[in-house]
């Protein structure tokens, strides 16, 4: 027995809980990259001021919608390493400067290099007049910004913007737009992430939200072995039936298997016909081996039978409280004709698809990074 084997014996009634929950965290770092490792593909270069072309240092280089950053060192030079092939944003901020970003392909294997530069942002020094009322304004407005963005699910009341005083609203004739001065922190304490949000578009009016961002991702620390369970609970379920979990299904031929159901009909009027479609007559070549083009005409119905309704879904929809829950049922139409997908799932145009019904129900609140893939994801 080594001097470690009884360090741990002597101290085993105060140590174990700590022994397991150390191994659950490392567990916590190795789930969602499972199928990031071994892609070996790695990004580097350098951040400069685009008038000087001096190195910025501290710069926040991130893939969006992951988990995946760094920060520039003091020559202003940085590293990505095991960045999954596919199509990604690399997005760069930094205080002081507009965000930049670049859309790029990756191949596995290979090494990338990217100088990026930034513009020093113009400040413009405005009179700023509080009042009882205009207060009181921004936070009706502020509340009807939380519940929009974040969505209306049970994971949204465990999520909160922690500096909602970046925000400035703009409202008339019952539209709602949204601008944000810094990145949006957002705390999900029923996922277990930290985002930055880097807020592009925020508009509302009538049914329609329309919003565009980069989140970044980080992983909170769970205050005990239950909430990490309870993690890893809420992020496999808020995997499972998404779009994005559709579209990776659709790719590898699983539908069927994954639990999809797919439909074609000419409206979301509940009496129109509805007609089987077959998942191989929706996609069609990209231009290159990672991407393919999503097609199809009229709206597709898509139904994921394994889970059912979230409880809060009924009283968005406006059913009565009797109903009895169904499987998820979402609508997706192509914004202007057939789009790209990568091989992770992802829509290339922010705005290539619109989505009705459980899909527009669920927003930031129950996003995960785009590497996430639940435990059994290979065996499946």
């Amino acid at each position: 027995m080594n001097v470690q084997e009884m360090r741990c014996r002597k101290n085993f009634v105060h140590g174990i809980r700590a022994i397991i929950f150390r191994g659950l965290i490392y567990l916590l770092l190795l789930v969602p990259c499972t199928h990031v490792l071994g892609q070996n593909i790695v990004l580097t270069g350098t951040v400069t001021d685009t008038t000087s072309q001096r190195a910025l240092p501290d710069a926040h280089v991130f893939i969006a919608s992951s988990l995946i950053g760094t920060a520039t060192d003091s020559k202003g030079k940085f590293i990505l390493k095991d960045v999954p092939a596919g199509a990604h944003r690399i997005v760069v901020t930094m205080l002081g400067y507009e965000p930049a970003s670049v859309d790029t392909l990756l191949r596995a294997g290979k090494e990338y290099e990217f100088d990026l530069t930034l513009n020093p942002t113009t400040v413009e020094l405005e009179e700023v007049v509080v009042n009882a009322r205009l207060a009181r304004r921004w936070q009706r407005r502020l509340s009807k910004f939380i519940r929009l963005f974040l969505g209306e699910t049970n994971n949204s009341a465990l999520t909160t913007i922690v500096n909602p005083e970046v925000l400035s609203f703009t409202s008339r004739l019952g539209k709602l737009s949204a601008t944000a001065s810094e990145p949006l922190i957002i705390e999900n304490r029923a996922l277990g992430y930290r985002l930055q949000y880097y807020l592009k578009e925020f508009f509302y009016y009538g049914s329609t939200i329309k919003y565009d961002g980069e989140p970044s991702f980080t992983e909170l620390v769970p205050t005990d072995s239950i909430e990490w369970q309870h993690w890893l609970m809420n992020r496999e379920a808020a995997f499972n039936g998404s779009q994005r979990h559709f579209l990776l299904s659709l790719m590898a031929g699983q539908t069927n298997e994954e639990g999809f159901e797919i439909h074609r009909r000419s409206s979301l009027e509940s009496n129109r016909a509805r007609f089987t479609v077959e998942p191989d007559q929706l996609l069609e070549p990209g231009p290159t081996p990672l991407e393919q083009l999503l097609t199809f005409h009229g709206l597709l119905e898509i139904t994921y039978v394994n889970e059912s309704e979230d409880d809060s879904f009924q009283e968005w929809q406006r059913q009565p409280t009797w109903t009895r829950p169904a499987p998820q049922r979402s609508f997706m139409e192509l914004n202007s004709g057939p789009t790209l997908i990568d091989e992770t799932g992802e829509v290339i145009d922010p705005y290539g698809v619109v989505v009705y019904g459980y899909y527009a129900f669920e927003r930031i609140a129950d996003k995960v990074p785009k590497e996430y893939r639940p435990p059994d994801w290979e065996s499946r």
